[in-house]
């Protein structure tokens, strides 16, 4: 019987038309099971009733014309109940509903299983036989089990059908899902990027002549490097953020050190240039693709996209100027960075890129210029959206082709009432974050890498929550030195002089890895991540400690937090390492100074000492012990608040990995994403259990995560006596307009009923009313 499945859940997924394979599924299905009649009803929500698309055994003429209310019939019952139904004599139950046109009359036995993806009824599967019985267990499971494995070959063969169907009637409207990958709206036409090359056409062809094919290759990454120089420099008008960097990880890549020294080699060996180049870039795709991390993973399309540039720049292809259009949305099967990057000036409003996720270079990139974009949208044919009208989502995920009038005019008045917040909230940025009755709450920075961070301070950050600092580690091929962190530390640490920028030391493991420190784990974020890798690897520990320490020096703005801390002894053996470092480098600074001293004057008098003297104790309190606090991000630390707080100086939740953990989801998970809420009952006691304890233990407490960018999460942070938030930059102005604009009391009162509510649901709808009856309506979305 698996083959069988198997063979006709493939016939179905191959066949071109979707009526074709309906048609043929419920024949092979009738002839598996040797039942008299096999049908399949598909659902249309818009008309809220099922059609019968494809009979063997009904009236062929019922086809396409046959509708079943979602509460009437068997069939709606079995769409109701969710589950199997099984009947002997089906005319004679209570739910039957005769239709004489489908011609039925001659069946009693029935069975029926719903079609179900993401939570979605799609469908109906139903057999029907003349002689009165139950059928088997057996036959029950076969049926169910087609109808599992048809869910998503039905979901995409839906979608193609219906994208056809509109090429025909201008007048229908396909919605269609992706990965919210960054937030906003844009409507426009579409237009398709097609690749500037294509390695497929390339043959592995060898070449008597190395020297002329190392000169044609090394022309190619000069031209290339220039593409990319000059990029980077037009982007560089308009954003100074850490998405820059992955040009500077191109650069890195076309260096004779890196993929340039392995093409080169392969060039040596007899390779032609563009064989050469085709060798190596497809093995690093592979080997990127074969990864599990997500953002590694994700790796592969800045491999690929490098090689295109550098294919074409080898082809010498002259590149045709493109008609493109006053203002469109860029759609790709891959968008890459650097795509977004070309585009950007020419009338770019919005991206879709049909793979790829909220990781990948083009996605955050996206964030950082304000364009909204959607990620992994399944089952399109680029032909057939090239020039469509459209409207993406970049909150929702959502992508509408073609779409109507109201629907136009319904996010025409979404865009303006964006624009209209955004010039608002802008014009009091600059001003504190204080509720209308005085109480005020910092609202922070959450940042990865050096980059300038003036755009940041000008949103209203007074300072940096949350410095990311593994994001460094990941775009190098091995660790970076002492030397390097610090110059890196000490431009962070610059951009805000008055105020505090924490430091996170490095949290690999989970989702996020080094390619040049590999970890294979089967469940990697419950595994060896965070601080539990770098308290087994002390040596990198003390060498990102020291550099933090030595950028500090003379500024004293930096607070070190600990992240992934589950229990006390890791407190503990951390403090005891940055006390370490703290010394050795108070120590070495000292005697360095007192060196360089002595050895200009070679008489040791007794001036010339005391000089020495001074200018190390100088040197010495220059160089201060920065406050250590922890991230908490483990449930269990929920419970050990009291004996932490007697070894660190503050508290900081890290609320989407609390989130997960307190919920067992994996938030990049697609099938159990729907449950990841951070507005979650248990979440939000959970929240206001730390806030609780750390007042009573006299600990500032602050939050960085997705929650504390919600409106109503940050309200909600606020009652609950956090002292700092720390966010996006984007959100960083909304979220004070909002605290500015309410009292405390209010606060509070939202508070006390939402922890009152029993479900997220509940959660979401109270706090969203109250919103609206704050004014604050506007807000819902935006955040």
């Amino acid at each position: 019987m698996l083959t069988t499945l198997r063979r006709i859940v493939l016939e179905f997924s191959q066949e071109a038309e979707l009526q074709n394979a309906l048609e043929r599924m419920v024949y092979n299905v009738k002839k598996a099971i040797n039942t008299d009649c096999c049908t399949i009803y598909l659902a249309d929500y818009h008309q809220q009733n099922f059609i019968l698309m494809a009979s063997d055994g009904l009236a062929k003429n019922a086809q396409g014309q046959t509708r079943v209310s979602f509460s009437q019939g068997l069939v709606g019952l079995v769409a109701q109940r969710e589950e199997p139904l099984n009947i002997a004599n089906a005319q004679q139950h209570q739910d039957f509903v005769h239709a004489p046109e489908v011609e039925e009359e001659a069946y009693n036995a029935f069975l029926g299983t719903p079609i179900i993806h993401q939570r979605k009824v799609l469908g109906v599967l139903a057999i029907q036989q003349k002689k009165s019985r139950h059928f088997t267990a057996n036959d029950e499971a076969f049926l169910v089990t087609l109808a599992t494995q048809l869910a998503g070959a039905l979901a995409n063969a839906e979608i193609k059908r219906l994208l056809r169907q509109q090429q025909d009637n201008k007048q229908s409207v396909k919605q269609l899902y992706g990965i919210a990958g960054s937030p906003g709206i844009a409507l426009s036409e579409i237009f398709v990027c097609q690749p500037q090359a294509d390695f497929t056409g390339v043959p592995l062809k060898k070449s008597v002549d190395i020297d002329q094919q190392v000169l044609i290759f090394e022309r190619a990454v000069h031209k290339t490097r220039a593409e990319f120089t000059s990029l980077s420099r037009q982007l560089n008008e308009s954003i100074d953020d850490d998405s820059l960097i992955i040009f500077d990880v191109y650069q890195q890549l076309l260096d004779q050190a890196n993929l340039g020294r392995e093409i080169t080699e392969k060039i040596v060996l007899g390779w032609r240039a563009d064989s050469a180049l085709k060798l190596v870039i497809e093995h690093y795709i592979s080997q990127f693709e074969a990864i599990e991390d997500s953002y590694l993973c994700e790796r592969s399309s800045d491999i690929r996209d490098l090689g295109i540039r550098l294919l074409a720049n080898l082809q010498q292809q002259t590149k045709q100027e493109q008609q493109l259009p006053h203002a469109f949305i860029l759609l790709a099967q891959d968008v890459s960075a650097s795509m977004v990057a070309q585009y950007q000036h020419q009338g770019l409003l919005g991206v879709i890129s049909l793979s790829g996720s909220n990781n990948s270079h083009a996605a955050i990139l996206a964030r950082s210029l304000g364009l909204p974009a959607i990620m992994g949208v399944n089952a399109v044919v680029l032909s057939q959206l090239h020039q469509q009208q459209a409207i993406i989502d970049g909150y929702s995920g959502e992508l509408f082709i073609n779409p109507n009038d109201s629907l136009i005019a319904q996010y025409q008045h979404l865009l303006s009432q964006e624009k209209a917040l955004t010039d608002k909230v802008m014009k009091v940025a600059h001003l504190p974050c204080m509720t209308r009755d005085g109480k005020t709450i910092e609202v922070l920075l959450n940042a990865g890498l050096s980059a300038g961070f003036e755009h940041s301070a000008k949103l209203g950050a007074l300072g940096i929550g949350l410095y990311r600092t593994e994001i460094p580690f990941m775009n190098r091929s091995c660790f970076p030195s002492e030397q390097e962190q610090t110059k890196l530390y000490r431009k962070v640490l610059q951009a805000f002089p008055e105020h505090g920028v924490t430091m996170r030391t490095l949290d690999v493991g989970g989702d996020k890895s080094l390619p040049y420190f590999p970890i294979s784990e089967e469940n990697p974020f419950l595994g060896w991540r965070g601080i539990r890798i770098t308290l087994d690897h002390p040596d990198i520990f003390l060498v990102q400690v020291r550099a933090m320490l030595r950028a500090n020096q003379d500024i004293n703005n930096l607070e070190i937090i600990l992240p992934m801390i589950s229990g006390v002894e890791e407190v503990d053996e951390a403090i005891s390492l940055i006390n370490q470092a703290f010394f050795e480098l108070k120590t070495e600074l000292v005697t360095d100074i007192n060196a360089q001293l002595m050895s200009k004057n070679s008489s040791n008098d007794e001036l010339t000492f005391q000089q020495a003297q001074r200018k190390a104790q100088k040197t010495a309190a220059g160089l201060v012990r920065p406050k250590i606090g922890i991230m908490l991000e483990v449930p269990a630390v929920i419970f050990q608040m009291e004996a932490l707080a007697k070894r660190v100086d503050f508290f900081s939740v890290g609320s989407n990995d609390l989130t997960q953990y307190l919920l067992a989801v994996d938030r990049n998970n697609s099938q159990v994403a729907t449950l990841y809420d951070a507005f979650h009952p248990a979440v939000l006691k959970a929240l206001y259990s730390i806030a609780q304890q750390s007042a009573q233990h006299g600990r500032a407490i602050s939050l960085c995560g997705e929650l504390a960018a919600q409106p109503a999460g940050a309200i909600l942070l606020l009652a609950m006596g956090f002292d700092k938030i720390s966010m996006n930059g984007h959100n960083v102005p909304r979220i004070k307009w909002v605290i500015r604009h309410i009292t405390l009391a209010q606060a509070h009162t939202m508070l006390d009923k939402t922890l009152t509510l029993t479900t997220p649901k509940q959660v979401h709808s109270y706090l969203n009313e109250q919103l609206e009856l704050l004014g604050l309506g506007s807000f819902i979305r935006a955040g």
